[in-house]
């Protein structure tokens, strides 16, 4: 499985990538020489957004479609998410609980 992820940065901007290991990624945008040269100097980042994708090729061109967005819509996908995971929790629900909800979400998103 691969991801689609987006992190803040310190500087408050957005950087978007992808990986098969988002805690190792993440953690290595924060301490070592193998982040994204651009978050290096903008440490630490905080992860805001994740998306996951069957393949690498999905999640190549699903970063691509978020790298040409505006940053407003950027942070419309951020801010669904967080609304998601709000509603879930309100709910007493996972992620792992409701997963055809997130199928659905996926959908409309396109």
């Amino acid at each position: 499985m691969w991801f689609v992820y987006i992190v803040k940065c310190r500087d408050g901007t957005l950087y978007t990538g992808i990986t098969n290991d988002l805690g190792r990624r993440i953690g290595e945008h924060n301490s070592s020489e193998s982040g994204a040269k651009y978050t290096r100097a903008r440490r630490p980042v905080e992860l805001v957004y994740q998306f996951s994708c069957p393949d690498r090729s999905t999640a190549s061109r699903e970063e691509r479609r978020i790298k040409k967005s505006a940053r407003s819509k950027k942070l419309e996908l951020i801010n669904e998410q967080v609304k998601y995971f709000q509603k879930l929790h309100k709910k007493g629900l996972s992620v792992a609980d409701d997963v055809g909800s997130l199928d659905k979400t996926s959908d409309n998103r396109r």
